[in-house]
């Protein structure tokens, strides 16, 4: 049986044939879409929780406890992690490959939406979710600054103009606006006066609230006419809320601006944010898990010219990162390879065949092989991608091999006097079946690799598919196009006819043939000394196997660097921004950074107060001389002048498997039920660590040496005075929380109204000596005499 004869004796149909896998394979190409490595990311989900002003323990108990319980109970989800600060609870779900990602959503709110009856009643905002990774790296950073307007007004425009549109866009997981400072009216009590008024600041929240409502007020529907009732209910500035009437003094009204400072100002004053050294708002924009970067980037950069159309022209929008200019190099770079390797089998090719016509078929049939299976790769949902490339880059090597193979059993027949049909005909039937099983004998090496679990058998599935899907397209073309072209191309030439080119390089191949058969006879003559060596070469393949460094995966160059800060734990907002800047200025001025946005304060992405983050942009790789790692390696030594306050930082990852985000590149998770002993346990094994010369950055997120200032409540003497517990916390919330006591709507976005003390009064714990607290009675007395406060250490 011969499987190529239907081929070599109709060319036209075969080159159709050939031609349509041609230009099926370019189509594919072009739509094939562009990443750095096969999507491999776990479902991922972040649920963040607001609450101001809430101790860590208070959103342990109350907010992330209640939400766990509700999340374990999801099938198919493989690791819970959470993190509860002061103000902010934010647990991360990790499900299984399996588990598709709007699966995964549907049962996260459904879990929010059954446990939201155990969550406090006073959040400000029910808990968000977002499909994305925390530990992920934004694909995209842009800057938003104004010169001229302040970055309460720029943040408003960007929350309403920008991050909402960018957010729409397919791909992206989340817009994370960092040091945003969210426009709201803020009244700023004065304790004292007060007091002296008779009133608390709990009078001043009801009255507030009372005063500010948006609701529906009902129609009238007459006989003729109908209409609509609507009112002056709101309240929408600074201005209007200070002429508010609180009481009555001596026949004299006492308005909210006689014991309060009410201002336009931010609802959040402890969050800031930096590019390069310019106060601004920064958007850190990140994928959904499994989502294309290249893609989902080129979508957004479409539409930043309209959504900058939509900014005064005092506002300037820049993009500080995008990772997708080294993918993309890096994608171009095996292009290039994949390319060169093809031109290297060709020309090796004709040094060995030294004919023209021969080496015009493998020419062909080995970019045809390749090109082909880019058809296979968009069916499948691959992408153009570094593993993908290197696998059609190793498979040059199989594919050239079915033509040799061909190519030379036809050329031996040609050689010996047949004319080319029959050669094509007889070679190709007595080759065609040792083609089919070389084939099969390299796909099923490619077997195990398809069955490989998790992330790695993720990782390696579309570089085992596509090298064995080229491999089999190989074998197509050498037994359909490989056979008809020798039949029309190859031709006999005597031994006279060639030039002295040919002839000598035949001398030159007899010489190296003439060598290893000498060689061989001489192994053969030496069986013992042979398998020795055998042997040798064995245990040293062994020994260099456990000397050689293990790793899942090599530190990228990505040209952009992440780092965490931190300072000690109790610095203040005020000193760790001049800290942060300070560490800025110093970070911008080595050679090889091109810039960086950084920003501080507790939000989704950030715990605590002693801490921040920083992004720093690298220079392209032509433009600098270290690589990532030894840039910071340089800055860590340069950074070192900066006092009080340390920066861990590690290069972006194109492949990020953690769900959380870690100071440094290797990371142990230590869990026990006993908070004492977890502590114990964090710091002993930190300060072992430590002592370890390979290690280097050995730090923990464990924060307990914060401070705390305790209110110890006197029971029996709140008793005696008519004073309850509930009423202690009220207005201690009310005092210190940033309390968000009232929304402000309008037809684009809402804005809060938010009750303190004035600033002077949140110095210390010093200044609780001058809250009042009410009584039963309805009267006033100072917090100092119901309770007793001390300061000491707490968990941040």
């Amino acid at each position: 049986m011969n499987l190529s004869r239907l081929f070599i004796l109709r060319p036209v149909a075969t080159s159709l044939l050939m031609v349509a896998l041609l230009l099926v394979g370019l189509l594919a190409y072009r739509l094939l879409p562009l990443s750095a490595l096969p999507e491999v990311d776990y479902p991922t989900i972040q649920v963040t929780t607001l609450y101001p002003g809430a101790s860590p323990d208070v959103v342990t108990s109350s907010i992330t406890a209640p939400l766990e319980r509700q999340f374990g109970q999801m099938p198919g989800l493989s690791q819970m992690s959470s993190t509860s600060s002061g103000g902010a609870s934010v647990i991360t779900l990790r499900f299984t490959l399996d588990v598709t990602l709007d699966v995964a959503e549907q049962q996260v709110q459904a879990a929010i939406n059954a446990g939201s009856n155990l969550l406090p009643s006073d959040l400000p905002m029910p808990p968000t979710y977002s499909k994305v990774n925390p530990a992920d790296a934004p694909i995209l950073t842009l800057a938003i600054t104004s010169p001229t307007l302040p970055v309460i007004r720029v943040h408003d425009l960007v929350e309403s103009r920008v991050a909402q549109k960018i957010s729409q866009v397919a791909g992206v997981g989340m817009v994370g606006i960092a040091g945003g400072r969210r426009p709201a009216v803020r009244i700023q009590a004065d304790p004292a006066v007060l007091a002296a008024a008779g009133l608390t600041l709990e009078d001043v929240r009801t009255t507030i609230t009372a005063a500010n409502v948006n609701q529906a007020k009902g129609s009238f529907d007459g006989y003729s006419r109908a209409s609509t009732v609507d009112a002056n209910d709101q309240l929408k500035s600074a201005r209007e809320y200070a002429q508010l009437i609180l009481a009555y003094k001596n026949g004299n009204p006492i308005r909210l601006k006689d014991i309060a400072a009410v201002v336009d100002d931010a609802e959040n004053l402890r969050l800031a944010a930096w590019a390069d050294l310019q106060p601004g708002v920064i958007l850190n924009v990140q994928r959904q898990p499994g989502a294309n970067v290249i893609e989902t980037v080129d979508r957004i950069k479409a539409l930043l010219p309209q959504l900058k159309a939509t900014l005064p022209a005092s506002v300037e929008v820049q993009v500080l990162t995008d990772r997708t200019t080294t993918i993309r190099a890096s994608v171009e770079d095996v292009q290039f390879e994949l390319a060169l390797a093809v031109a290297l089998v060709v020309m090796v090719i004709f040094i060995f065949l030294r004919s023209v016509s021969a080496t015009l078929i493998p020419a062909v049939a080995v970019p045809l092989s390749l090109v082909g299976t880019f058809g296979v790769m968009y069916l499948a949902g691959f992408s153009i991608n570094n593993l993908t490339l290197m696998a059609l880059t190793i498979a040059t090597g199989f594919v050239v091999d079915d033509a040799i193979v061909m190519i030379e059993n036809i050329a031996r027949y040609v050689e010996e006097g047949d004319s080319p049909l029959e050669a094509a005909l007889k070679g190709s039937k007595q080759i065609g079946f040792t083609i089919i099983s070389l084939t099969i004998s390299l796909i099923a090496v490619l077997i195990p690799l398809l069955f490989m679990a998790d992330v790695v058998g993720r990782l390696f599935h579309e570089f085992a598919i596509t090298l064995a899907v080229s491999i089999l397209i190989s074998a197509v073309v050498s037994l359909t196009l490989t056979p008809m072209l020798c039949a029309r191309v190859l031709r006999h030439t005597p031994e006279e006819s060639h030039g002295r080119l040919y002839q000598a390089t035949g001398r030159f191949f007899d010489r190296i043939i003439a060598g290893y058969g000498r060689m061989l006879n001489w192994v053969l003559d030496r069986q013992t000394l042979t398998l020795l060596a055998f042997v040798a070469t064995l245990g040293l393949t062994a020994l260099l196997y456990l000397w050689v460094p293990k790793g899942f995966f090599p530190v990228q160059d990505t040209g952009v660097i992440q780092g965490i800060t931190e300072a000690s734990q109790d610095t203040s907002f005020a000193a760790m921004a001049e800290r942060q800047q300070a560490l800025a200025e110093q970070v911008l001025k080595d050679p090889a950074v091109a810039s960086l946005s950084s920003f501080i304060g507790v939000d989704g992405g950030n715990a605590t107060l002693n801490a921040g983050r920083m992004l720093i942009n690298l220079k392209p790789r032509e433009e600098r001389d270290l690589t990532a790692s030894e840039v910071i390696r340089r800055l860590t030594a340069n950074l070192k002048a900066v006092p009080g306050i340390a920066l861990y930082m590690q290069p972006v990852q194109d492949l990020t498997i953690e769900d959380r985000v870690a100071r440094t590149q290797y990371q142990f998770m230590l869990s026990s039920p006993n908070i004492e002993e977890l502590n114990r346990a964090a710091r002993e094994l930190v300060e072992r660590l430590r002592k370890r010369p390979e290690l280097a950055d050995v730090a923990t997120d464990l924060q307990d040496q914060g401070l705390q200032a305790w209110v110890d409540i006197d029971r029996d003497a709140a008793g005696r005075l008519g004073v309850t517990v509930a009423s202690i916390d009220a207005v201690l919330y009310d005092a210190y929380g940033q309390r968000l006591i009232s929304t402000i709507f309008t037809q684009t976005t809402q804005y809060r109204v938010v009750l303190e003390v004035k600033p002077s009064d949140k110095l210390g714990p010093q200044s609780l000596s001058r809250l009042y607290v009410p009584t039963s009675a309805g009267g006033v007395v100072p917090l100092s005499t119901v309770a007793r406060v001390t300061e000491r250490p707490a968990s941040l």
